[in-house]
């Protein structure tokens, strides 16, 4: 499929007659050393309307150089096409909170059994898990041992396939919170030494924020409150003041970096938000004034609120060893999410696609998309929450996000039409990363 020029039947299947292939013939060719994508149609997520017989042009460097009509256009036989025949393209999905290095299948004290490297070794299938799945661009937010900048610099250099990965290196946190080892006695730690990323004042966190950049973080990440998946944590519980929480995004922002707060609880939420912070991750026990907080704030704020991964742990938990204490919070606050999700979402709160990989297996983030229209999205706000929100939020509109010119070819494709029917999206045909077909040969 990547190298068959079926130019000649295509049109012959769109039923133009020799005046229409005379005037294709007319057109000025394009230049050589490039690739050409066609299909039936694209999603254009920027205008929200679905484009015809596109033949996209992708320069050596993986970005589109041209979208033309692929009627009236021709190319030279040094073009190299891949034709997706009827298929209808939209933006390489991008998954804004992910955890590459966490197998959905081990939870609780199971993951003892392992030695320390076996979790980078997962993250290896789990990021050509997502790829296969449409998802060209993953945020990683958190990872122990670095794993997701290792993963991210062998995927640039080539030595493994993946999606393209926003790093964070270690979440930070407070001692004693959600992103701290909660699950061990202190005689398993170093005397009076901390846990990579822990701080406990504005100077400790400002430190951190500089180490994880120092080391390759691309972003960076604050459990601001309790957490489900945590030992001796409450999601609602606040763990990192304002003062603090401001500290990090004030130091991040300086560096050019963006921030992601894990913040469950309402306290959090708000905290968050005043203190500048970029996204807040989960969201679940928003209350009134912090869907207020995030509609009025001048500087954008983005919720990531993964609203599908409970139907997998409530199935599957306690078989993956997940405790049951972590189960029980996990209950409490599965539906209470989903409500605050229609509730942010009517009031107009920018939202991105966050699934969570990692507490459910990374293949099937597609499923999201359904529970986002269950709860108030229309299938094309799902999508764009997946690539141009998505994109805006990690300030990478010039990159990803959108099948334009200047963007990355990357692309995914699927039988039917995702804007009447979004699950096309939990099972997709074809994916083309910066112009390679690397799914659907």
């Amino acid at each position: 499929m990547q190298s068959r020029v079926k130019f000649g039947s295509f049109l012959r299947g769109i039923g133009l007659g020799s005046a229409a292939l005379f005037a294709a013939s007319a057109v000025a060719q394009e230049p050589s050393g490039q690739t050409v994508i066609t299909a039936a149609r694209y999603v254009d997520v920027l205008t929200g309307k679905t484009v015809e017989y596109p033949a996209i042009f992708v320069g050596p460097d993986g970005r589109i150089t041209n979208i033309a009509d692929a009627r009236v256009i021709k190319w030279g036989s040094d073009v190299k096409h891949i034709d997706l025949g009827d298929k209808t393209l939209v933006p390489g999905l991008i998954d804004m909170h992910v955890h590459l290095d966490g197998p959905a299948d081990i939870g609780g004290y199971r993951g003892l059994e392992f030695t320390d490297s076996f979790w980078g070794m997962t993250a290896v299938k789990n990021a050509r898990d997502m790829l296969d799945a449409g998802f060209t661009t993953v945020r990683n937010v958190g990872a122990g041992d670095r794993n997701d900048i290792g993963l991210k610099q062998a995927i640039d250099a080539g030595y493994a396939v993946g999606p393209r990965i926003v790093p964070a290196g270690y979440a930070l946190g407070a001692t004693g919170g959600h992103c701290d080892s909660t699950f061990l006695p202190p005689s398993m730690e170093k005397e009076n030494a901390k846990e990579e990323g822990i701080g406990d004042t504005p100077d400790e966190l400002r430190y951190q924020v500089r180490r994880q950049r120092k080391y390759g973080a691309e972003v960076i990440k604050v459990c601001a409150t309790g957490g489900v998946f945590s030992r001796n944590t409450e999601p609602g519980q606040l763990q990192v003041p304002e003062s603090e929480l401001r500290a990090i995004a004030d130091e991040a922002h300086q560096w050019g970096l963006r921030v992601a707060a894990h913040a469950h609880g309402g306290a959090g939420i708000r905290a968050a938000i005043a203190a500048g912070i970029d996204t807040i991750e989960h969201a679940s026990l928003v209350d009134d004034e912090g869907i207020r907080m995030a509609v009025a704030r001048k500087q954008p704020v983005w919720f990531a609120m993964d609203i599908f991964n409970t139907e997998y742990t409530q199935a599957e938990g306690a078989k993956n060893g997940v405790l049951e204490d972590n189960l029980r919070k996990d209950r409490e606050i599965a539906q209470i999410q989903r409500d605050n999700f229609r509730k942010a979402h009517r009031a107009g709160v920018r939202m991105v696609f966050a699934s969570d990989a990692g507490v459910m297996p990374h293949s099937q983030v597609g499923g999201q998309f359904r529970v986002m229209v269950e709860y108030g999205m229309t299938p094309l706000q799902a999508i764009q929450a997946a690539t141009k929100n998505a994109a805006e939020a990690l300030g990478r509109e010039k990159d990803v996000g959108a099948i334009a010119v200047g963007r990355y070819a990357d692309l995914v494709a699927v039988e039917g039409d995702p804007l009447t029917d979004v699950r096309q999206l939990e099972s997709v045909d074809a994916v083309v990363k910066g112009g390679v077909l690397v799914k659907g040969e």
